[in-house]
């Protein structure tokens, strides 16, 4: 793996800056999100159906209207009021519910423009006839606090009957996140999934040339929106990761050669060192209680797989054998460890319970196994197979019922949506050396890019936001 094996035999040298004068200046995340009513049916099941069923549902068409206005009103949100707020809102939840190859929405623009009124009493009539089986209304208030109140309706056209509604409120710069909460309420009252619209990715953000490559850690809404830079790149970044509460991020960062596992804090823009190597170091990882955390590092020609605590201090060696033993990730439940290791000559991926007993290979599909991260869900395990191309693909834990998930040249490195459906990584084009964030659904009949302002590699996928 580029990404990996690389800084096993190379040391990064960076300029000779202090870390903490890499930090950008810290982004406040925004404040919290309330909800301001919520009225849940007596029928709490989705629709029958999964993100990797192929029946003609995913194909429900869903009618997403302007978000209307009680009164149209001035907010910091748009400076065009609180009834082309609404417009922005259905544009959101419009380009969600699309993007993830479930549903056919029509979005506001080819649509009309329902009254305050009709929001909770829809005109059936005018919905009927456009070929939509389900129909999303809402409304965005401007507040006298200054704050956003913003409603989310879901309804059946054909029963002419309410299926869930949700209202939150929020601060003005956070009305993208009210439109994916109403995402997320709509796909998991469709689905009987798990939400995953309101969470964030955490990325490497890549500029310069080849020899001279500036990493910086980035941060993102799960649409591509709202991105920002926490580190300025004078030092290297590489392999972030999320907290399991979201609060902070893992990453290492390379300073004068010497690699160096951080903590970054998420509210408060400042970051702690867990520990510092003179070796090698790559992959940090969280458990999945957030107390310690994996990582590996070469000594003497033999690289092999640590655990430390969270607040530093000793480590705890894993993984003993001849070879290079990387990328531990842990199942939701912590008690195995997911890794790759080439002691069997190339490749392959192994399984291990959390104190490094019982390791055992559990590829032999043909190809080479590298980067394993365990599903949210505890089902599958993502991975990047090496069989010619990178291509990214899915195992049970036992090393079964392989699916390969996409076909680009060089896919790698994924990582899971919260809801364990969708699965991010980075594709490089060939002969350009261009790198870009991709996602994918388990179907693999869905991919998409998602924007960045710059090259991207290894995407870490947050948990759902409260």
């Amino acid at each position: 793996m580029r990404l990996f094996l690389a800084l096993i035999s190379l040391a990064i040298a960076a300029p000779a800056q202090a870390q903490g004068q890499d930090l950008s200046e810290p982004v406040g995340e925004g404040g919290e999100v309330e909800t301001a009513f919520e009225l849940s049916p007596t029928d709490e099941g989705g629709l029958t159906g999964s993100t990797t069923d192929e029946s003609d549902w995913e194909d429900l068409g869903i009618a997403i209207p302007a978000f209307a206005t009680q009164s149209d009103r001035p907010t910091p949100a748009n400076a065009n009021g609180t009834a082309a707020l609404g417009r922005e809102v259905a544009r959101v939840i419009t380009a969600n519910l699309r993007n993830n190859g479930l549903f056919k929405p029509t979005g506001p623009d080819s649509l009309p423009q329902p009254s305050f009124a009709q929001v909770r009493a829809p005109s059936w009539g005018s919905w009927s006839g456009r070929g939509a089986e389900m129909l999303v209304h809402g409304f965005a208030n401007a507040r006298p606090d200054g704050k956003l109140t913003v409603g989310c309706y879901l309804y059946d056209v054909a029963l002419q009957d309410e299926l869930i509604r949700e209202g939150w409120v929020v601060r003005p710069a956070d009305w993208r996140r009210a439109a994916h909460k109403c995402s997320d309420l709509i796909y998991a009252r469709l689905t009987g999934e798990d939400p995953f619209f309101d969470s964030r990715i955490a990325y490497i953000a890549e500029t310069g040339p080849k020899d001279k490559r500036v990493k910086r850690l980035a941060v993102m809404d799960s649409d591509g929106a709202n991105h920002r830079f926490l580190t300025l790149g004078s030092a290297t970044a590489l392999t972030p990761r999320y907290s399991p509460d979201y609060s902070k991020i893992l990453y290492l960062s390379y300073v004068d050669g010497n690699p160096r596992i951080y903590v970054y804090d998420i509210g408060r823009g400042t970051q702690t060192l867990v520990t510092e190597n003179s070796n090698p170091t790559i992959a940090p990882r969280w458990s999945p209680d957030g107390r310690h955390i994996l990582y590996s590092m070469a000594v003497a020609g033999n690289t092999d797989i640590y655990r430390v605590p969270v607040t530093g201090g000793r480590s705890t060696r894993l993984t003993t054998a001849p070879g290079i033993d990387i990328g531990g990730s842990y199942s939701p439940d912590g008690s195995r460890i997911v890794f790759e290791s080439d002691r069997s000559g190339s490749q392959q991926c192994y399984v291990m319970d959390a104190d490094g007993s019982n390791q055992r290979r559990i590829t032999f599909f043909g190809g080479r196994c590298a980067t394993p991260e365990w599903s949210p869900r505890g089902d599958q395990i993502a991975f990047t197979r090496i069989a010619g191309d990178f291509n990214v693909a899915v195992m049970t834990p036992a090393g079964r019922n392989l699916k390969v998930l996409t076909s680009g040249w060089q896919d790698e490195a994924p990582t899971w949506a919260p809801n364990g459906r969708i699965i991010q990584f980075f594709r490089t084009t060939r002969n350009s050396g261009r790198s870009g964030l991709w996602q994918v659904d388990l179907t693999g009949r869905n991919e998409r890019r998602l924007p960045t302002p710059v090259d991207a590699s290894d995407p870490a996928w947050g948990p759902i936001r409260d």
